[in-house]
């Protein structure tokens, strides 16, 4: 693991912290800015493990961070990829219990961190960042139910990778042929995200592009025919 410390110069406001930040008021924002360090971590560093206790909260400013659980036999369930202006950790620092996911770099990232105990006490002389971490919160409430669904009551494999790819790309880059998704993940880390096999992935993507629901060149993935795949997704 790599890890380098950024120069004070380049503080959070050079960054993409997200919305809890920069909702703060003036002076919460520059108090917030002095106890949070910025790192720039290399792909693959773990920022906390499933199971361990809780000593910092983590805000991602730039990159994607990769959120999963492990059974006891070891098969990994990725929850979901946290984007810039995340808040990770931060259920486990509000109630002190081990943490419940493990939280791993895609590639490199920028990361501002604060101790949970200071985060706390900040949150106490700032009363009014309370709103926007009782919104984080309910959002990340909101993502497990919506990936519960998807998993659990979603019977056919092809509409659970059909509902993951429309998710994605609602935040795609909107082009005239289509929405287009970088991704970011392999066909078995694919397979983690509904719980299945690589070769299942590879398979019904290639069902996909045959029939032309999507475009794959590369890393690069384009809805080409959103009814199609919304078609797709309702296969229960």
């Amino acid at each position: 693991m790599r890890e380098t410390i950024l120069s004070p110069m380049q503080d959070c406001r050079s960054s993409r912290v997200g919305e809890f930040v920069q909702s703060l008021p003036e002076g919460a924002r520059r108090e917030f800015e002095s106890i949070v360090s910025l790192s720039s971590l290399t792909a693959h560093t773990r920022l906390f493990a499933e199971h361990q206790q809780p000593s910092n909260l983590h805000i991602l400013c730039d990159g994607q961070v990769k959120l999963f659980i492990r059974s006891s036999e070891g098969r990994r369930l990725i929850l979901r990829i946290a984007e810039p202006g995340e808040i990770l950790g931060l259920s486990s620092a509000f109630t002190g219990s081990p943490y419940q996911m493990t939280a791993e770099t895609l590639h490199t990232c920028t990361i501002a961190t604060v101790r949970c105990p200071e985060f706390l006490e900040f949150l106490n002389r700032h009363p009014a960042a309370y709103h926007k971490v009782a919104c984080e919160l309910s959002l990340r409430q909101d993502q497990a139910s919506a990936r519960l669904r998807t998993i659990g009551l979603t019977r056919a494999t092809s509409a659970k990778l059909a509902r993951m790819l429309l998710e994605w790309s609602a935040n795609g880059l909107a082009e005239e042929a289509g929405a287009r998704i970088h991704l970011t993940l392999t066909h078995g880390e694919i397979a983690e995200c509904i719980a299945t096999s690589r070769e299942t992935v590879t398979r019904i993507l290639n069902d996909f592009r045959r029939h032309g629901i999507v475009q794959v060149h590369g890393e690069t993935l384009t809805v080409i025919d959103r009814a199609a795949l919304e078609a797709c997704s309702d296969i229960w």
